[in-house]
């Protein structure tokens, strides 16, 4: 019998399992996350060596490119409010202040503390810097009328900084090829920072509201698409969106994310829009099965036991001194009457789930000029620190959203009534 074929039996088996036992599993201090990643060392080389799967290859790339894009999409349609100043105001402190001091401060223990150079130190930052919206869902908006300002900051943080990380990627790149700054500094202002963000933003926008004003005409035209059909839309949106902005040298990931935002404000159906977040959400779930057992199945004790003092002192500082500080810090206010519960403050800085957008970012630098030695640290450093947030966060994600729910809700509801305002 094929090893393909006994990889479709335990993968079918875990499927089952885990359907199954949905709901004995939702009320454990235990996510899905953690349990694909068990399976996938017990279908690699300390299991039964059933997947063997090099850490540098394109494929580990491109599939965790591609559940990125559907997860940002379905974080675009989640977003229940219009946009203002005031009702993003979470979410504008996290992208602008907090991912920000996430990575210098991440390059600044990397520097010092494991003394690698600035370059690679801001490399490492920026794979880093990604919270994950796959892994995230206990802690992301759960249904349209979830007026939650810890749920919504949560899920829009993790569709822009997706994409918002890139710029400080290609720094770090750029830097390791080139030291000299005068070479490609401004290039890197006007090409990777401005035109990439605006670019993606645009297109974003554009491209969706063309397939809706397309949508529409055949609509008025009466005809009519085949119900079956019709979640393969949300795919068509995904790939012409991704696929024309990479084109223009803009942002897909940002793209995406904007598209999904202008779905759901300008699709005259709910139905519809309800419809192709329920089909991106399956499919993401059926995606994060695949990307974390093949994580799981790359793990290695030995260059895991090498690397482990760096992985602690980079993890350890980002999950439990960095994160919250600077969460704590971006979401501080100098008037009286702060419009975020302390709870929730405490919460931005504890839920920096670091995931599968860290590994795409990693899988593209290993493309992308980072090799040999520098590659096997960060890589081992940016896998090990993903394993310990599915450890960790994954295990306090349920009872501390219990707990938040229980205690913050009500006092969140009164004291963020003026910003959160869903579309209805």
């Amino acid at each position: 019998m094929s090893i393909y074929i006994l990889d479709l039996l335990i993968i079918g088996l875990l499927l089952l399992a885990v359907t199954l036992g949905s709901g004995w599993i939702e009320r454990l201090p235990l996510s899905y996350a953690l349990i694909y990643l068990v399976v996938g060392l017990v279908l690699g080389p300390y299991g039964v060596n059933l997947v063997q799967l090099n850490p540098e290859t394109e494929f580990l790339e491109r599939l965790t490119e591609f559940i990125v894009l559907v997860s940002l999409y379905n974080c675009g349609l989640k977003m229940n409010r219009r946009f203002t100043l005031t009702r993003w105001n979470s979410t504008i402190r996290l992208i602008g202040l907090l991912m920000p001091f996430c990575i210098f401060a991440v390059a600044i223990v990397a520097h010092y503390g494991l003394g690698l150079s600035w370059a690679a130190s801001v490399l490492l930052g920026g794979i880093l810097a990604p919270t994950d919206p796959v892994l995230a869902s206990e802690v992301q908006i759960a249904h349209t009328n979830d007026r939650d300002e810890l749920r919504f900051g949560l899920t829009s943080e993790g569709g822009l900084n997706d994409a918002l990380a890139f710029p400080f990627v290609y720094f770090g790149l750029y830097w390791l090829e080139d030291p000299n700054l005068d070479n490609w500094f401004k290039q890197w202002v006007a090409i990777d920072l401005i035109w990439g963000i605006i670019a993606g933003m645009v297109m974003g926008y554009g491209v969706s509201r063309g397939i809706v004003w397309l949508r529409q005409r055949f609509q008025k035209a009466e005809v009519e698409v085949q119900e079956t059909m019709e979640d393969l839309i949300a795919l068509a949106i995904i790939l012409l969106t991704y696929a024309s902005t990479e084109l223009v040298n803009g942002y897909g990931f940002l793209a995406v994310f904007v598209a999904g935002l202008t779905i759901r404000r300008k699709c005259r159906y709910p139905e519809e829009q309800s419809s192709q977040q329920e089909f991106t959400e399956r499919l993401e779930k059926l995606l994060e099965v695949g990307t974390i057992l093949l994580i799981g199945t790359l793990l290695r004790v030995e260059p895991i036991l090498t690397f482990a003092g760096a992985t602690l002192l980079t993890a350890g500082t980002l999950f439990f001194v960095i994160r919250p500080l600077g969460a704590w810090l971006s979401t501080a206010t100098l008037r009286s009457g702060n419009p975020f519960h302390p709870m929730t403050r405490l919460l931005f800085g504890w839920f920096g789930i670091r995931g599968v957008g860290s590994i795409y970012y990693l899988s593209y630098a290993f493309g992308h000029g980072l090799t040999g030695d520098l590659a096997a640290q960060l890589g081992w450093i940016v896998y090990s620190t993903v394993v310990l947030s599915v450890l960790i966060h994954g295990i306090t994600a349920t009872p501390l959203m219990n707990w938040y729910e229980r205690r913050v809700e009500e006092h969140q509801t009164k004291a963020t009534k003026v910003m959160v305002e869903p579309d209805g």
